[in-house]
């Protein structure tokens, strides 16, 4: 076996059925007398049932959480932070609650509890990507790491087959990529290859009966392991395509990962062998690139960039922007075949062997 480093972050994971209840012991092993719950728009009504298990500690609720972490979103909620005085969060939702706790936690330092209900994985991260100005910038520091996850299946049950599917994707995309990252190391490879499997295999049974339990508790697991896998090991060139694209055209995170993460793989196929047979094995066998295209298609994900938004004729000035400040790759970043990789996507045509 070659020499290795394995940095564990350190968080408090619950996870099981009717979880939720669990949420004011948790307020309270971190000290929190005056919580602020945060939500988006679409999911107030969610959080306020779900921060009656608080009680008393529930000090105001934020609902005006907003994809890719606008910064100007992120100063607006620090004015109610300050004018309540709050001493934790909690983040119910997706990526974009996740994303806007972790946006207050990094200025404040402020605890945070956060209850996933879609399978993002990025609450079990300490990284932080915001968008400013048409660009999407990525930072990591302790303090944004999520000090509890409260992982509730029951949460999940509502959650819609699309977005289920684009969601556990993006998740899957996490675990890719850290197969092949410059830190990998057999620890993150083992869950890696664990959490692709469990989101693989529950996606289909989720779309026959979205109602499936067991499916529901395996995609959560998935997303939970390949979120530990996104903040253990750095990225490469599929997250790095969709910061640029999300910053560039605002697209819709999930979907847009779902898009781009076969003509990922497909670039980077000959300059990862080894981690190429270990995706291939927990999707059940395939080449992986074709694999994962085939397995978002024929769940009823939509393929294009064009059909998700991204204006026509912007793949020249998205590849500009994305080796302006490349992200380390196993292969180089070469203009041509990145700029072919998405005129693939942008059209939703099948990836092509490199």
């Amino acid at each position: 076996m070659e020499n290795f480093v394995y940095n564990a972050n350190p968080g408090r994971v619950i996870f099981g059925s009717g979880t939720i209840s669990r949420l004011g012991e948790e307020a309270e092993r971190l000290g929190a007398k005056c919580v602020l719950v945060l939500s988006t728009p679409e999911q107030a009504g969610q959080a306020e049932d779900i921060a009656r298990h608080l009680g008393s500690r529930v000090a105001g609720i934020y609902s005006k959480a907003q994809m890719h972490t606008p910064v100007d979103v992120t100063s607006d909620a620090m004015r109610t932070v300050e004018r309540l005085d709050a001493d934790a969060l909690v983040s119910i939702g997706g990526g974009s609650t996740t994303g806007l706790g972790k946006a207050i936690a990094y200025r404040t330092d402020l605890p945070q509890i956060v209850v996933p209900t879609t399978y993002a994985g990025s609450e079990a991260t300490p990284i932080l990507g915001e968008t400013e100005g048409g660009r999407k910038v990525t930072k990591s520091d302790p303090r944004i790491l999520p000090e509890v996850i409260v992982y509730d299946v029951d949460l999940t049950l509502s959650l819609p087959v699309a977005l289920s599917v684009t969601s556990g994707i993006n998740a899957i995309a996490h675990a890719v990529e850290a197969l092949y990252a410059r830190e990998a190391n057999p620890i993150v490879s083992m869950m890696a290859e664990e959490g692709i499997a469990a989101i693989a295999r529950a996606l289909p049974l989720i779309q026959a009966n979205p109602q499936d339990r067991g499916a529901r508790a395996d995609a959560l697991y998935g997303a939970w392991l390949c979120g530990v896998c996104l903040g253990s090991v750095g990225m490469a060139l599929h997250h790095k395509l969709c910061h640029t694209l999300g910053g560039m055209f605002n697209l819709p995170h999930a979907p847009m990962h779902t898009a781009v993460l076969p003509h990922a793989v497909a670039y980077n196929s000959k300059a990862a062998p080894a981690s190429m047979a270990r995706i291939s094995r927990a999707l059940g066998g395939g080449e992986p690139a074709l694999a994962l295209y085939d397995l978002a298609k024929r769940l009823g994900a939509v393929m294009s960039l064009q059909d998700l938004g991204m204006p026509a004729n912007s793949v020249g000035d998205a590849v500009e922007q994305a080796m302006s400040n490349a992200y380390w790759n196993p292969r180089a970043l070469e203009k041509k075949a990145l700029s072919e990789l998405l005129e693939l996507a942008y059209r939703g045509d099948a990836p092509a062997p490199r």
